[in-house]
């Protein structure tokens, strides 16, 4: 695999991961009983911390591609694994 490959695919997965990392941990002022200022949007969080979400969106994607890329290496699961409707074997 070229290392723009291995680049692209890190980049999404660490964006996917980033959209599940993201509202891990956010409070509103409701739940926070905190006074919102004027102006402010009602969804807008309290606590919001981005150099947290930033490492741990880096931790779980850099997980996440480790294991795509040992399955890509080793082939563990490959595409007639999943190929539950037999497919493949149509294309032929």
């Amino acid at each position: 695999m070229e290392f723009t490959s291995i680049l692209a695919i890190y980049v999404l997965f660490w964006v996917l991961s980033a959209f599940i990392i993201l509202p891990i941990g956010i409070r509103s002022h409701d739940e926070s009983g905190v006074k919102m200022v004027e102006g402010q949007a009602d969804g807008a969080p309290v606590n919001f911390r981005p150099l947290r979400v930033i490492l741990l969106t880096t931790l779980l994607a850099t997980v996440a591609f480790l294991l795509f890329y040992l399955n890509y290496a080793n082939c563990w699961i490959t595409l007639d694994d999943i190929d539950f409707f037999g497919s493949r074997s149509r294309l032929n």
